[in-house]
């Protein structure tokens, strides 16, 4: 289990304390969400037997808490910008804790609708295919021997 503060003391965390204060967004559902143990579960098996990204595993339950999806579909996407990469930063943690390391490789999610340069409407950014509504891309993991 993460805590919030194992992600505070995190070199990589502790870059996200804008996203913390955000008030919009409470972080610890956030990581109470990535605690369960189902959803590590499923993070690590979307590597193993899928061959597809940890957030790949989770992702469409992730973007349905209420939370996330008012969060992500409620403001543009220079906005949620910082939080899908702290998302990004959780995972990792998650991951290292299960014995997994960063590839340096990033996976496929989803392509982004067009939009025009510096749109700042909500909801412009999402994605017209792939699994994620809102998220692009992330890290690919292998399982340290």
């Amino acid at each position: 289990m993460i805590s919030l503060e194992d992600f505070k003391n995190d070199p990589q965390g502790k870059r996200f304390s804008d996203v913390l204060k955000d008030n919009r967004i409470d972080f610890q559902d956030v990581i109470n969400f990535f605690n369960k143990p189902e959803i590590t579960r499923r993070m690590e098996d979307s590597e193993l037997h899928h061959e597809r990204t940890p957030l790949a595993g989770i992702v469409k339950e992730f973007e349905r808490l209420d939370s996330v999806a008012n969060f992500l579909g409620g403001y543009d996407a220079h906005t949620t910008q910082r939080f899908r990469q702290a998302i990004g930063a959780l995972i990792r943690i998650h991951m290292e804790a299960l014995g997994w390391k960063t590839t340096g490789r990033k996976g496929s999610l989803g392509v982004r609708a067009k939009v025009k340069p510096g749109t700042s409407t909500p909801d412009a950014y999402y994605n017209k295919s792939g699994i994620s509504q809102w998220f692009t891309k992330s890290e690919r993991y292998e399982k340290i021997d």
